[in-house]
């Protein structure tokens, strides 16, 4: 019965694994498409583009019917089966919002930078890339056509694959973006007590929006460097799949304030639990050390133990996570992260409700765009070029760090490829590393403001950036962004190559703008940089906001720059 009505409705697609699905496209008129995908529907004469897709299984629902009945002489497009991936029991995944789940994946496993930079490397390897470390000889190791990534600290990874026709003082089309995002991080001694309660001792790392963070269901992840039985110390990744800390409010009955003020020293620490319900579990008082042990018979050690400077508990949980023994825990670096899993959201599933999309988005479509721009194995045979990503840690505190942009990192790598002398491609001259950066580019790729719908009035009034209309060009009169005519010249070529839309931003004159990685990477090196971001809205809160569909847009947009550089490099001659 329902097969004779979804065809008597002219839309019915088979699936091979899921049976028959209705497929009901959303439509809006041509002059505010979201989306360059070519399927079409004609209502009343009038040609839309579809901009979603669903699929629903028996029995055909409220909505389909509503949508046929509702718009006379409606004919859609029939979509292949093969462009959709089911994701629930319920609904198919649309095509160009494939990146964007898997962008939910990727950040829901990465609380931290360390987490990312990891999940970053296993896609790399999987993608044919081989581990280099700086104390390589690179000469003996890198070969043409070869791809290779390094790591620096395990929160800042560098990636880069080499055109089979590479010569030193070639170009290098570069991306750079960064690990990290605004939280919360466990203090050295993190150990507090205070009326019944246990507290964690927290700082804040970044300029985040605090007043985000209370009341949320919190855990801690990071890395612990961890004894081994020889003796030697080794990292392990960290991260405890369950809330543990709460940062409570005030209720509203004690303090009829106006606005949320708190004191980010005093009034921002997380509870962790009860005083009682861990002596219960321990069940001792307080903890005293072994009678069998005097002072002169102890090893000195230099600092109290991991186990005295935090709550036990938590040392213990780290230990498992670990499969240690909380005695072999000898030190941590953890932060705080909300536990509610990134989603997509909207009526039509077009957003995403996720934490640190600032900036794990972009270092996801840098990282996706440099794997795809190699899937073909002939894709370096005419490379001249060497395409590379560089992911930073630190870049919400300055980047004033080993790992950060504002370091040697980037520089050194560049001066070791600029010198790269490979088989049959000649002994480099002895400016190899000015050849290369004059004829370099650098993408800086972090994300952008999308215009608030409640807060217009807080953007320059030509430039009101919108979700899934594309990566964001972000420009700055005052050399906040690093952007200049010539890279939104060359950009926009990759972009119309690539068949997506493009964006552009400015502040009000009377707003404060931020800045990236941009501008310090470009004054360091004297490379042409040109900074970029897919909208989002909510930027440093706990719960951000941004376009399912943009994450296709910029994988697609890197993809194109990596292909099209060395054509286009050429074309471009600004002394």
């Amino acid at each position: 019965m329902h097969g004779d009505r979804w065809r008597r409705f002219g839309f019915v697609s088979e699936h091979p694994m899921t049976g028959p699905t209705v497929a009901i496209k959303s439509v809006l008129p041509l002059a505010t498409a979201t989306s360059t995908r070519l399927e079409k529907c004609i209502v009343n004469g009038h040609q839309h583009r579809a901009i979603a897709s669903y699929a629903f299984s028996n029995p055909l629902p409220r909505s389909a019917v509503f949508l046929k009945n509702s718009i006379p002489n409606l004919v859609v497009t029939r979509i292949p089966s093969s462009n959709c991936r089911c994701s629930t029991g319920r609904s198919t995944m649309d095509a160009s919002a494939k990146a964007g789940h898997d962008l939910l994946h990727f950040i829901n496993v990465s609380p931290t930078p360390f987490h990312a930079v990891h999940q970053v490397k296993q896609r790399l390897e999987k993608a044919g890339f081989q581990h280099l470390q700086e104390k390589d000889p690179w000469a003996k190791i890198c070969a043409p056509g070869g791809k290779y990534y390094l790591t620096r600290n395990a929160s800042t990874i560098l990636a880069f694959a080499i055109g089979k026709k590479w010569k030193p003082g070639n170009p290098i089309a570069m991306i750079g973006a960064h690990t990290d995002s605004c939280t919360l991080r466990v203090k050295p001694v993190s150990k507090k007590q205070s009326d019944g309660f246990i507290q964690v001792g927290v700082e804040t790392y970044g300029g985040g929006l605090w007043h985000t963070w209370f009341d949320r269901d919190l855990s801690i992840a990071g890395r612990a460097f961890v004894k081994a039985g020889d003796g030697s110390y080794t990292q392990k990744l960290i991260k405890i799949d369950r809330p543990i800390l709460r940062i409570p409010t005030l209720a509203i009955h004690l303090d009829r304030q106006e606005k949320f003020e708190f004191n980010k020293e005093t009034q921002l620490f997380p509870i962790a639990g009860l005083a009682a319900a861990e002596l219960n579990r321990t069940g001792q008082s307080h903890h005293t050390p072994s009678s069998s042990t005097t002072e002169e018979e102890a090893d000195f050690a230099p600092l109290k133990a991991t186990i005295e400077r935090h709550h036990p508990y938590m040392v213990e949980l780290i230990a498992k996570e670990a499969k240690v023994d909380p005695s072999e825990v000898m030190d941590f670096e953890m932060v705080l992260y909300d536990t509610q899993k990134a989603c997509v959201g909207g009526l039509n599933e077009e957003l995403m409700f996720s934490p640190r999309l600032d900036n794990l988005e972009m270092s996801y479509c840098s990282a996706m765009g440099l794997i795809n721009s190699l899937h073909s194995p002939s894709s370096l045979d005419e490379e001249t070029a060497i395409r590379l990503i560089s992911l930073f840690d630190h870049e919400e505190i300055g980047s004033e760090t080993a790992q950060g942009a504002n370091s040697n990192f980037l520089p050194t790598m560049v001066r070791r490829l600029s010198a790269l002398s490979l088989k049959g491609s000649g002994e480099p001259d002895a400016d190899a590393y000015e050849q290369t950066l004059s004829k370099s580019f650098l993408v800086s790729a972090d994300m952008a403001h999308s215009v608030n719908p409640n807060y217009t009035s807080k953007y320059e009034s030509n430039h009101k950036p919108e979700m899934n209309k594309g990566t964001v060009i972000k420009i700055n009169a005052n050399a906040r962004y690093a952007t200049n005519s010539p890279g939104i010249v060359l950009i926009e070529e990759a972009a119309r190559r690539a068949r997506v839309p493009l964006q552009l931003f400015v502040v009000r004159n009377d707003s404060s703008c931020g800045s990236t990685i941009g501008p310090m990477l470009s004054s360091s090196l004297g490379t042409r940089t040109l900074d970029l971001g897919n909208p989002q809205l909510s930027m440093h809160s706990i719960r951000e906001t941004g376009g399912v569909y943009d994450v296709e847009h910029a994988i697609k947009l890197f993809e194109s720059f990596f292909e099209h550089y060395s054509e286009l490099e050429k074309k471009f001659v600004v002394d």
